[in-house]
């Protein structure tokens, strides 16, 4: 098969890692709008234009399957996407949804739940973990885990600081969701910082677990082609895989 993979900038790269670690496509192109992120902070309208753009991108390419890795567009622009899309489209809000019900059967359970400022304001993992009975919910914006991200610091006193602006008033989790693509790069802190051991779901992880149960694969792919590119600096986008998808 082959898919495009779509994210505001370079936070999709985590999902592309566990797609090539499960070696389930042939092909993947990656597409960062990096020109324009982040979209955490842009209202709806801006996001479904963006989201919109983006399926008008991949129509240069005869793909089988568009993943949407951004969680701000899962949230606001899939069924838009959908609607224009010459393939199916699936978005990582409701595959981490599933992942969560799938590890979590305690209904009772303390989740977690870390975004954008978009992604939390829309409630799409609250409203869709409601939906399969989950009550204890909590959902927290934490905007600046993704420049932490992107400038490659991941631990240290100012992650601890940053998680202690963020955390001070927040119980220890059952589960934590990362909604949001830069931070399963913070899942070492994340796991030092909170005293017991929280379940972690990750984007990548969740939309694998997602395809698993929807989608046959009948083949494994031990070399899969990729090609990346960008709205804005596509070799930055380039420099940015070549560490994180291969350490």
């Amino acid at each position: 098969m082959k898919i495009g993979v779509f994210d505001s900038g370079i936070g999709g790269l985590s999902v592309v890692k566990s797609l090539l670690q499960h070696q389930l496509f042939q092909e993947i192109i990656y597409f960062g709008d990096t020109a324009r992120v982040p979209y955490g902070i842009k209202d709806k309208t801006t996001i479904v234009r963006y989201a919109i753009e983006a399926v008008e991108f991949f129509k240069n390419f005869k793909l089988d399957l568009i993943i949407v890795a951004c969680n701000t567009v899962s949230a606001y622009a899939l069924e838009d996407m959908r609607k224009l899309s010459i393939c199916p489209v699936i978005g990582v809000v409701e595959a981490g949804i599933l992942a969560t019900a799938n590890s979590l059967k305690d209904k009772d359970s303390n989740i977690l739940i870390l975004g954008t400022k978009a992604t939390i304001n829309s409630k799409a993992y609250e409203d869709g973990l409601k939906n399969l009975g989950y009550k204890n919910l909590q959902a927290k914006a934490t905007g600046l885990f993704v420049p932490l991200v992107e400038e490659e610091i991941y631990d240290g006193e100012i992650v601890e600081s940053t998680f202690k602006h963020y955390f001070k008033n927040i119980s220890t989790p059952k589960a934590i969701i990362l909604g949001c693509t830069h931070f399963p790069l913070l899942s070492k802190s994340l796991k030092n910082y909170f005293p017991h051991d929280s379940l972690l779901i990750h984007s990548g992880d969740a939309i694998v677990e997602y395809l698993e149960k929807e989608f046959k694969f009948t083949h494994t792919y031990t070399k899969t082609k990729l090609e990346f590119f960008a709205s804005e600096n596509p070799e930055a986008l380039k420099a940015t895989a070549s560490k994180w998808l291969y350490n």
